[in-house]
């Protein structure tokens, strides 16, 4: 049944009652708009981080650490087909558009697939800091997401990205008890990684935040991100890192760890596609679309003889 409502007002006290909505609802424009937008950043990053995965397949030391970035590589690029498929059923874009805006960079992603990871302890950061923050923020829209196909599909990803993350302390935990010349490498990653990490979490919630509003989000970003250092710093000093934030110190008063002053610049600029590795990134990941056409194309005409061998 196709369920509408007379006003926004109706609508918001449906949300705020627990109602879930539906793909075939007759959904308020902005609501649809403001979801979908959110579920095609979500589907962009998640095919971004597959390019980096597979960027260090035949990189990665030792044929264990190479058979997770595989494994991972295909989880990445799963979750965008996912995503992509719960974004398109909102009748706005169609997934090869949504695709084809990505690559020609028309469309965003998220801040931390703007950066070039360098070195193999650049992976471990990322894996380690970037997964969480990741993981912490899918979470916090799972908890209360009032459009129910991204809620399911939710599900499966957070499942899965529990994974990434403990593979990611697994790896840094390996560093950490590892030689003097590797715990200088994670802490040279560390003061590379530690800001791009934080930041995607994004500045602080306005206070109207359509998506706070209307249950898609559950947490502001600034109450993610303070829960997100309380974990992070004891844990890396305990492992004898160093954070690289001059401005951190310890509240006595809230036994709280408290960040210094965010530089949001670098944020902003990825928010325009011109961060440090953007152009790199989407001409690569436009010329492997480019060049994948034929298989495309291939599968498109056998779908099309399969249905006129049906139909004849």
């Amino acid at each position: 049944m196709v369920r509408s409502w007379s006003s926004m007002e109706e609508f918001e006290a449906f949300l705020d009652d627990g109602g879930i909505v539906e793909a075939e609802d007759d959904m308020p424009d902005e609501y649809r708009t403001a979801v979908f937008r959110f579920i095609e950043l979500h589907a962009n990053s998640e095919q971004m981080g597959g390019l980096t995965e597979r960027d260090w397949i035949p990189r990665t030391p030792g044929l264990r650490h190479k058979m997770s970035v595989i494994a991972k590589t295909q989880d990445e690029f799963g979750h965008a087909h996912l995503l992509y498929m719960v974004a398109a059923d909102m009748g706005i874009k169609t997934r090869t558009e949504m695709l084809e805006d990505l690559f020609a960079g028309k469309s965003r992603f998220h801040n931390v697939f703007h950066y070039r990871v360098k070195t193999w302890a650049q992976q471990v950061a990322v894996a380690f800091l970037v997964d969480a923050a990741a993981l912490a923020s899918q979470q916090a829209v799972f908890k209360n997401c009032s459009y129910g196909p991204y809620r399911r599909i939710l599900k499966r990803i957070i499942s899965e990205e529990g994974f990434h993350m403990r593979l990611g302390e697994d790896r840094m935990m390996r560093i950490a008890q590892g030689t003097e010349m590797q715990r200088e490498m994670f802490q040279d990653a560390m003061n590379d990684w530690w800001w791009p990490a934080l930041q995607l979490f994004g500045p602080d919630s306005k206070p109207d935040d359509k998506l706070l509003r209307w249950h898609i989000k559950s947490e502001r970003n600034e109450d993610l991100r303070h829960k997100w250092v309380q974990k992070f710093v004891p844990m890396l000093q305990s492992y004898g890192f160093s954070i690289p934030d001059p401005g951190l110190h310890y509240d006595d008063e809230t036994k709280q760890w408290m960040c210094g002053p965010i530089d949001w610049e670098p944020l902003k600029k990825t928010f325009a596609n011109v961060g440090p590795d953007s152009e790199r990134r989407i001409n690569e990941a436009s010329s492997h679309w480019e060049t994948s056409a034929w298989v495309r194309d291939a599968l498109d005409e056998h779908a099309r003889s399969q249905a006129s061998l049906t139909t004849a």
